[in-house]
């Protein structure tokens, strides 16, 4: 059975050492000393690893049950969310007006990920009501603000997000879901939507669907989408749930992975729905859902990639196979630990240096949306913006491989159910899919992203880099091991949105055609930023003589391997983009 450890002390390290929180200069850090973090990580921690990981393994082995309608979670969902809902997790970043903590998202993104480590089926639940609820905060009227939020902060109503139809994914514009008004002011929605997570379960007393749908007479594609509050049950003059409104869950997808989280085929014949901000206006309320929730499918990624990893290292220490070159690491036994070996130490330390790497570039990405935000700061929403679709298909790409990576180092072991890594290879899969497939992400990157206001977003991440490097390259070390091929690295990317700005007015396939590669191009070049930042910080605590010196010389370690053995794939990736489109569809169709 996978065990899970918090990493409360490398999360401590991200944020007061690398992030620096406490000079960062946003409305509501001042709060956040070392104390007051360890003191949410730490009972955050206790519940994932005592309360959810328990569950992981079983809740995936029993999976939901759909019975007339109304879906059963596994055993001790119910209970376990309760302890989630009463403790405030739910809301904690969240509104205190309505009922919320008001922490800054980047201590809910560090808490997040612990708790999708330990049981991301489960974290889905609360996770998708946490999206649904910054979509009615930012677009919805004040009643539905006052009448909503106060009951799925406090996690007596959830939420999810309808978008999906069965002719439809990512051309939202093709949508057949209409609204149409009634005289009261509400709308009859009739449709069908599919893969809707969440969309029915027994762990709260009402389940509030935010749903996209077109009012007749509307412009035509995307231009004529809403969105609609569509509650499973009506809320009286009280806010009670009152009569069953017009919907249903019809069906379960049986999927390779999550099964403890309801995947539903929902079905709306006549429901009552709500109007959400303006008509056909609705997309700008969906993005409000999405990017949070690519921004967490990121992390999605990445946490199942942090679970394995450590459950690969407990195997790669005790199993013995084989004997180290030289002197035998244990000498009074039949075998040495397959740590001594040096593939094995190869994939661990693959795995060790993504995952770390990824940890600290979500946790960037949650300290700009919080600068965004509480700052007001425009460049910084920018910046987000741009690195949004790398954070979503980069971390998962990665955090897929790790989970691999970390199968493969049990051997056949790993290929057995009983071992547990299995599953986190299962529940990756699907981050790399759903909220936008990969191949989306890295065409809204270099379709929409890259050229906003003249590519003023991108001049900033660039100007980021070098100003890094221009301040610590006194440090001779720092320079030969981390700032050299980060330069390196950031030229590759500079040569090739250089590429897509020359050819892509020319023959736009040829930026598309390289898009992925760019994506994941870019997503090096973040990761090699945060890796020289960690040792930055690292070698100070070492000379400060503060924090633990193994930790921080780990810490340098890892940052070495990762920019002598992963990074260099920026060359690679810059190689590919600029062979353009012409091999890529020399093939007609009927060829294939």
């Amino acid at each position: 059975m996978p065990t899970y450890t918090p990493p409360t002390d490398e999360m401590q390290f991200l944020l007061h050492d690398v992030l620096d929180i406490g000079n960062a200069g946003i409305p509501g850090y001042d709060e956040l000393d070392r104390d007051f973090t360890a003191a949410v990580l730490d009972e955050a921690g206790r519940i994932a690893a005592e309360v959810l990981a328990p569950l992981n393994a079983t809740g995936d082995a029993e999976g939901c049950t759909l019975d007339n309608g109304a879906v059963r979670t596994p055993a001790g969902f119910r209970e376990a969310y309760g302890q989630i809902a009463a403790g405030g997790w739910i809301g904690l970043d969240a509104d205190p007006a309505y009922g919320g903590q008001g922490m800054p998202y980047l201590l809910n993104t560090a808490v997040g990920e612990m708790f999708v480590s330990a049981n991301m089926a489960m974290n889905m639940y609360w996770g998708l009501t946490h999206g649904a609820m910054s979509a009615i905060h930012v677009h919805g009227s004040e009643a539905q603000k006052a009448l909503y939020l106060p009951k799925m902060i406090e996690g007596i109503w959830s939420g999810t997000m309808n978008l999906t139809e069965p002719h439809c994914g990512t051309d939202l514009g093709l949508i057949r879901t209409r609204a149409e008004p009634q005289p009261d002011g509400t709308y009859r929605i009739t449709g069908t939507k599919i893969w809707i997570s969440a969309g029915e379960h027994d762990l709260t007393e009402n389940i509030v669907h935010l749903v996209l749908a077109k009012i007749p007479g509307g412009p035509e594609g995307t231009k004529g989408i809403s969105l609609f509050i569509v509650p499973k049950f009506l809320p009286d003059a009280d806010g009670n749930p009152g009569p069953r409104n017009a919907l249903e869950c019809v069906g379960l997808e049986h999927k390779m992975g999550i099964h403890a989280n309801a995947t539903c085929v929902m079905s709306y014949e006549g429901a009552t729905g709500f109007l959400v901000g303006e008509e056909h206006k609705g997309m700008r309320a969906m993005f409000t859902m999405m990017n949070e929730a690519r921004l967490g499918v990121g992390l999605q990624g990445y946490a199942q990639g942090v679970v394995a990893y450590q459950n690969a290292l407990a195997w790669a220490r005790e199993r013995l196979q084989g004997r180290a070159l030289g002197a035998p690491a244990n000498p009074d036994g039949p075998a040495d630990p397959i740590m001594v070996h040096p593939d094995v130490r190869r994939n661990l330390m693959h795995q060790k240096s993504l995952v770390e790497g990824a940890r600290a570039f979500t946790f960037w990405g949650a300290q700009l949306i919080d600068r965004a935000h509480r700052g007001h700061d425009d460049r910084a929403e920018a910046l987000i913006s741009l690195l949004t679709p790398v954070i979503k298909g980069f971390l998962t790409d990665k955090g897929f491989e790790t989970t691999v990576l970390a199968q493969q180092t049990l051997g056949g072991t790993g290929f057995t159910r009983a071992a547990g890594l299995e599953q986190f290879v299962r529940d990756a899969r699907i981050t790399m899919i759903y909220e936008g497939t990969n191949g989306i992400q890295s065409l809204d990157l270099v379709g929409r992203k890259l050229p906003q206001d003249g590519g003023r977003a991108m001049r900033d991440f660039f100007e980021i880099v070098k100003g890094f490097i221009r301040e610590n390259e006194g440090d001779a070390e720092l320079k030969s091991g981390f700032l050299d091929p980060l330069k390196t690295a950031s030229k590759d990317l500079q040569a090739a949105t250089m590429y897509f700005v020359e050819q892509g007015m020319k023959n736009p396939a040829d930026a598309l055609a390289g898009s992925y590669d760019f994506m994941h191009l870019f997503g090096h070049v973040c990761l090699g930023l945060m890796w020289a930042r960690i040792a930055r910080a690292a070698r100070a605590g070492l000379a400060a003589g503060t924090g633990d010196a193994a930790f921080l010389t780990a810490r340098i370690a890892t940052g070495r391997y990762y920019m002598a053995r992963q990074l260099p794939a920026t060359g690679l990736h810059l190689a590919r983009i600029t062979s353009g489109a012409e091999t890529v569809m020399a093939l007609d169709p009927d060829a294939f």
